[in-house]
């Protein structure tokens, strides 16, 4: 992330890619024709909540960390100052949204002074088509301070001096994945959109092709950067779902997974213009586990989730993003309205799902 050298020395993190990414997508989307189950429900293993709106709130203590590494100048960390995030979520039969943003009205960051203002959101658009699973993610988060501001600044002194911070810091990401879940007993349903639940314990195997366009942006100070990079990964994911007592779950889940980034970096400076292209191997690890509770209107429940991805830059640089959070989620099953059921009801049937 070559943004990153630049914030390190300017102190003072971030490829137009041919983006192909529409392709792929087009290709999963033909096969959703053909790997549609026409069989009946298995109501052996599921229940089935066809007529029902599933609406949620997820509290989130998602933070979205950098840490720079170097071997011959002084490591740092950047992460925004958004200590809690809220998702409004609704499902219904194969189709789900989620909104997330930084709730300002629950008054937990009142250092803006010290590190400076952030901003969040985040818009997720789902389809669930038989075995497969189609995602759309779109995200920014703007503003971030330097964690270990100590590191820069002499005499520093947390909790009285303000951290070095960068306000015009942008992170955007426009992303797809596509999973098949291939345990036809198990529901990846029951612990996402909670659109129908598992009666037995069950697990699967549900590899996953993640594909993204991701832009850093930088201006400060007379330094202009933008990094633009495409990445695509392949991951193998194991979900399993225990069922306790019939209305409680417990459903821990790993993805390790690797793939590649194609970056372009164009920076302005003093020094004039400058363009850059590399690639990159980079390597994640997902996981998590969920418990909680389900009944046929009220469910509620917690997890805990970690996402690692890191790559290297050269021999000596490295660039590492976390993300270890928790969530509490509460949610409510409704009847849809005509309107919604009827139609929804007509593309199921054309599509056979």
């Amino acid at each position: 992330m070559r943004i990153a050298e630049k914030l390190n020395t300017t102190i003072n993190p971030l490829s137009l890619f041919q983006s192909y990414g529409s392709l792929l997508f087009i290709f999963f989307l033909f096969n959703f024709g053909f790997a549609q189950n026409n069989s009946k429900k298995d109501t052996t293993n599921f229940i089935y909540y066809p007529d029902k709106i599933m609406v949620r709130a997820n509290l989130s203590t998602q933070t979205d960390t950098y840490f720079y590494t170097a071997k011959e100048s002084q490591n740092l960390k950047i992460v925004p100052n958004n200590d809690y995030k809220l998702f409004l979520t609704v499902d219904y039969k194969f189709i789900g949204f989620s909104y997330g943003f930084f709730p300002k009205f629950f008054g937990v960051n009142n250092d803006n002074s010290l590190k400076g203002k952030s901003s969040f959101s985040d818009y997720n658009f789902r389809l669930f088509l038989g075995h497969w699973l189609q995602n759309f993610q779109y995200s920014k988060v703007r503003g971030y301070y330097v964690e270990n501001t100590a590191d820069f600044v002499p005499d520093w002194t947390e909790g009285k001096d303000p951290y070095l911070q960068f306000p015009n810091l942008k992170n955007e990401t426009f992303g797809m994945s596509t999973s098949y879940v291939f345990n036809p007993k198990f529901s990846l349903k029951s612990i996402t959109s909670f659109t129908e639940w598992q009666k037995q314990s069950a697990g699967s195997f549900i590899p996953t092709l993640t594909y993204d366009y991701n832009r850093f942006s930088f201006d400060q100070n007379g330094n202009k950067s933008k990094e633009d990079n495409y990445n695509i990964r392949l991951g193998l994911s194991y979900f399993y779902n225990f069922i306790v007592h019939e209305k409680f779950y417990i459903a821990p889940n790993l993805t390790p997974s690797i793939g590649v980034r194609f970056s372009k970096n164009k920076s302005a400076d003093t020094d004039g213009n400058t363009i850059e292209k590399e690639t990159y191997f980079t390597q994640f690890l997902e996981g998590g586990i969920k418990m909680g509770y389900n009944s046929n209107h009220i469910l509620f429940g917690a997890s805990f989730n970690f996402n690692i991805n890191w790559y290297k830059e050269d021999r000596k640089n490295s660039i590492e993003n976390n993300k270890i959070y928790g969530l509490l989620y509460f949610g409510y099953r409704f009847d849809a309205p005509n309107f919604i059921a009827k139609p929804a009801k007509k593309i199921e049937e054309k599509i056979k799902l």
